[in-house]
């Protein structure tokens, strides 16, 4: 994380130096501007994989570089304007990346965070005001609350999030019962097909032990994944910083304090793992009950 960082503070810095020659008098032109957009478009791809939430704001920001492009080949001036956006976006951007994903400490009394913070929270009360009667107007106020949803998900109000699900991105066909609660200071990615008992609690935030630190409203920030095709069963608390592999079923009322690998079935608190899936599973969904042939296709 720590070399993702000093990359991003030294392409900002290159990146000036090359912008200072371009559109200072005389400066080099429109080839080195190009070039330099070059890099920081292959830059931005190679860390748009990186989450969804990151993805978001690089397609905000190459389209304004691709904007200002085209105002350089008009020969329209705008250098001087673009050069403080672009520094505004990096500094952005490294917040973004200090605090959501990499775990560093910070104050969280800040007064406009908690005014973000309360459009957010805004826009979850109206979402659980929503009558089951519409579930079409629930799925538009997902899409434009969560980071990335995918097809098919559903959540069953009330639903509860810190930041609305704005760090949050599910996958395909997720399903949430009643009571979902996102801790979503940091950033939380769900996989396609998994499902949450009710109460499920998944926690990205922390403060720490010491008490003077804790005084001073002190947070971190640690992201959550869990994987494809999981299973976390009623009031499952996860904390932060921990993965869940592929196909991995935990047990009601387990606390996740680390990482599980996949398809194991995990229970207790703090969560541990029982034993793998098997064809002991793949012949009986529950006790004696036997699954059938026609199940399976």
């Amino acid at each position: 994380m720590e070399c993702l960082l000093q990359s991003c503070q030294t392409f900002r810095f290159s990146f000036r130096e090359t912008l200072y020659r371009n559109f200072r008098p005389g400066g080099y032109g429109f080839c080195d501007f190009f070039f330099c957009y070059l890099q920081f478009f292959v830059f931005a791809t190679a860390f748009k994989a990186f989450s969804d939430l990151l993805q978001i704001f690089f397609e905000l920001l190459l389209a304004r570089l691709q904007f200002f492009c085209l105002l350089k080949i008009a020969g329209t001036d705008r250098g001087f304007f673009f050069f403080l956006y672009f520094e505004q976006c990096l500094l952005l951007f490294c917040h973004v990346v200090r605090h959501l994903v990499a775990g560093e400490l910070y104050a969280c009394d800040d007064d406009s965070v908690a005014a973000e913070q309360a459009t957010w929270l805004e826009k979850v009360y109206e979402y659980n005001m929503t009558r089951p009667s519409e579930p079409e107007k629930r799925k538009a106020m997902l899409k434009s609350m969560f980071a990335h949803l995918g097809k098919g998900c559903y959540i069953e109000p009330p639903f509860h999030a810190n930041w609305g699900g704005k760090n949050v991105s599910f996958g395909d066909y997720v399903y949430a019962n009643f009571n979902l609660t996102l801790v979503d200071d940091g950033v939380i990615t769900v996989g396609d097909y998994t499902m949450f008992g009710p109460g499920v609690t998944v926690a990205t935030a922390g403060h720490p032990v010491l008490p003077e630190l804790r005084e001073k409203i002190y947070q971190y920030n640690m992201p959550v994944h869990i994987g494809r095709n999981c299973w976390l069963g009623a009031h499952v608390v996860v904390l932060p910083g921990v993965t869940i592999g592929d196909n991995t079923v935990v047990g009601a009322g387990s606390i996740v304090t680390r990482d599980l690998p996949p398809n194991v079935v995990a229970v207790g608190t703090p969560c541990r793992v029982l034993r793998e899936i098997n064809e002991h599973d793949r012949e009986y969904y529950f006790k004696d009950r036997k699954i059938s042939p026609e199940d399976l296709k």
